[in-house]
């Protein structure tokens, strides 16, 4: 996404996304596990770097074959 048109979103806004308390985000911020802008002293949580968190966390469904199933006797 184009960071000139990407929505900074405030931690409580993030918050609220993930469906955590605010607590978290700051927690990702103050380990830098997240990016984050300062503007002044607020920070700011991109919408493209909470997508990017999300997607990279996102575990897919593993796919069970019919063949691992047995059949009476």
């Amino acid at each position: 996404m184009n960071t000139r048109t990407d929505r900074l979103l405030t931690v409580a806004e993030v918050a609220e996304q993930l469906g955590t308390s605010e607590r978290f985000p700051r927690r990702l911020i103050a380990e830098r596990r997240i990016r984050y802008v300062k503007v002044g002293r607020h920070v700011r949580i991109p919408q493209s770097a909470l997508d990017a968190y999300i997607a990279a966390r996102t575990v897919e469904p593993v796919r069970q074959s019919r063949s691992g199933f047995r059949l009476a006797a």
